[in-house]
């Protein structure tokens, strides 16, 4: 099961202002920043192998690169604009040269970023706006009355919102529907159980989880850190559960995912996709790759279907708290 042919089925993001998208989405960050060299040209066929797929939702952000992959993105997608969900975020300001501003929620900024993204992306419109991280110094009502603004004038279809607390989304939500929240969930990082999810369904939310395959270590193919390029992020302080303490008790259960993968002739990282994809119909995530053949085996995990058993196995397999290591070594920017 490491490959696919057919296309994606669909799900609906949101009750109020619904959208629909493919089941899987394609993160796109890591073509530009963060995870090691990248290579445009592949980048664009993956990008373009993704929609011959099925893969509706592509995703991006004006910080990543920082402006390179917005760009990347829009010449990848010019002359198939209609065959795309696009998504995008402000929020976490940045320079040119990839200087670090901050958290900006400011409505002015908001209006500003997105007017840039939309000139970047060399489109008209953008399908779903998130604020990338939620500015604490910046009542949220007044960044989504910006937001809700820019879908007053054409400029943006739906609201979403990233890493945001139970709370900041029951207020948000009040001032405009949002239809999607867009935060980490996969089999390693679960906490958003208990608050979150139940919050998201009570209001007619969507999901969106990024790095559902816990940064990679959840796909099989990272044997230890020195598997990754000595540029990768994941090889810093940032990222504790790579760090020598910790990869190899994460490994060990990576190993028991591959246990139970190998029963559907499926690989660990296709396992826990449908791991996640099986949590419910309005939960859609959004796998990044930089290369055809690994989105070719993500896409494939959406035509796994677990039983009640598999289910019941991986939960035994992989405790909830099992994992070693926080999600982010600094964690003052997850609004909680």
């Amino acid at each position: 099961m490491t490959s696919a042919d057919s296309t994606l089925p669909t799900r609906t993001l949101g009750v109020t202002s619904p959208l629909t998208v493919s089941a899987l989405g394609l993160g796109c960050m890591g073509m530009s920043e963060f995870y090691g060299t990248s290579d445009e040209g592949d980048a664009i066929a993956t990008i373009q192998r993704a929609l011959e797929l099925g893969v509706t939702l592509l995703d991006t952000a004006d910080m990543y690169g920082p402006f390179t992959n917005e760009r990347l993105v829009g010449r990848a997608i010019a002359d198939r604009r209609d065959q795309v969900v696009l998504a995008t975020k402000f929020g976490n300001e940045r320079e040119e040269d990839g200087t670090r501003l901050g958290i900006n929620g400011r409505p002015e900024y908001v209006r500003r970023a997105a007017d840039a993204s939309l000139q970047r992306l060399g489109v008209d419109h953008i399908d779903l706006y998130y604020q990338h991280r939620v500015d604490k110094t910046v009542p949220i009502e007044d960044t989504v009355g910006a937001m809700a603004e820019l879908v007053e004038a054409g400029k943006v279809r739906h609201l979403g919102l990233s890493e945001a607390s139970a709370a900041t989304i029951r207020r948000a939500n009040a001032v405009h529907p949002i239809t999607a929240l867009q935060t980490e969930y996969s089999l390693f990082t679960r906490d958003i159980e208990d608050e979150i999810l139940p919050t998201l369904r009570e209001l007619g939310i969507g999901l969106v989880p990024y790095s559902p395959l816990g940064r990679g270590l959840l796909t099989g193919a990272i044997t230890d850190a020195d598997s990754l390029d000595p540029g990768d992020s994941r090889r810093t302080a940032y990222f504790p559960r790579f760090g020598a303490e910790a990869i190899e008790a994460n490994l060990a259960l990576v190993e028991a995912v591959r246990t139970i993968a190998e029963r559907h002739g499926a690989t660990p990282g296709q396992l826990a996709l449908a791991w996640v994809l099986a949590q419910g119909e309005d939960i859609a995530p959004i796998p990044g790759t930089r290369r055809v053949r690994y989105l070719e085996e993500n896409v494939a995990a959406a035509s796994l279907v677990l039983t009640e058993q598999d289910l019941a196995d991986i939960a035994a397999a992989v405790p909830r708290d099992a994992v070693v290591g926080e999600r982010y070594g600094d964690l003052s920017s997850i609004d909680q």
